[in-house]
C-alpha cells in the first residue's frame, strides 16, 4: 500500500482535491487538517509519511509547520503547496525542512512521484 499522508489546508474543496489526486497517486491519505495546531495535534498521535501543506494557514505558514513537523519526526517528508506560485521559494522550503514547494496547479502524480523517488 502506498504512504500516509496528512492534507493540511483551510480551504475544505482543495482538501477534497488534493485527497483524489492522492489516492488517484496511489498514496492513503489519513488524516487532514485546516491549520497548524490541527495538524501538529495529528501528527503526535500518528505522523504521516508525507505531508502535503498549504503555505497559508489561518495560525501559521507552511514553512513552520514544515519546520516543527520535521523536528518532532526528521523522517516525515513535507510538499509545500499555494495557489500563489510565488508564496515560498524552492530554498525557503528546503530550509524548513521541506522536499520542495509547488504551486497548486502544478500538483499531479508525476510531481508527486517524481519528489518522492529523489528525497
Amino acid at each position: 500500500m502506498g504512504l500516509s499522508v496528512m492534507v493540511v489546508d483551510d480551504d475544505d474543496p482543495f482538501r477534497g482535491l488534493a485527497r483524489r489526486i492522492l489516492v488517484t497517486c496511489g498514496f492513503r491519505t489519513e488524516s487532514e487538517a485546516a491549520s497548524v495546531a490541527g495538524a501538529m495535534l495529528h501528527a503526535s498521535h500518528h505522523m504521516p509519511d508525507l505531508v502535503l501543506a498549504d503555505m497559508g494557514l489561518p495560525d501559521g505558514d507552511g514553512l513552520e509547520l514544515s519546520r516543527r513537523l520535521t523536528a518532532l519526526s526528521p523522517a516525515v517528508r513535507v510538499v509545500l503547496v499555494s495557489a500563489d506560485s510565488d508564496a515560498a521559494s524552492q530554498d525557503d522550503a528546503r530550509d524548513a525542512g521541506a522536499l520542495a514547494f509547488v504551486p497548486k496547479s502544478d500538483l499531479n502524480c508525476a510531481v508527486l512521484h517524481v519528489l518522492l523517488d529523489t528525497a
